[in-house]
């Protein structure tokens, strides 16, 4: 189940390509972080935000 929203999304991808980047042509381990943010804004996914009950979504409308 989803539980990152778009504007989180976008802001997780910008910050993640951007410490990829630098991780890589530093040669050090900052891509890590940087993956890992990556693959929450692709997969829509936070397991912190699980285990903390956060949720950013929007809420569906009824």
């Amino acid at each position: 189940m989803a539980n990152v929203g778009t504007v989180d999304r976008v802001i997780r991808a910008i910050i993640g390509i951007a410490l990829i980047y630098y991780g890589v042509t530093a040669e050090n381990y900052w891509w890590i972080l940087g993956a890992v943010l990556l693959a929450t804004a692709i997969f829509k996914f936070c397991g912190l935000y699980k285990v903390l009950g956060i949720s950013t979504c929007a809420k569906p409308s009824s």
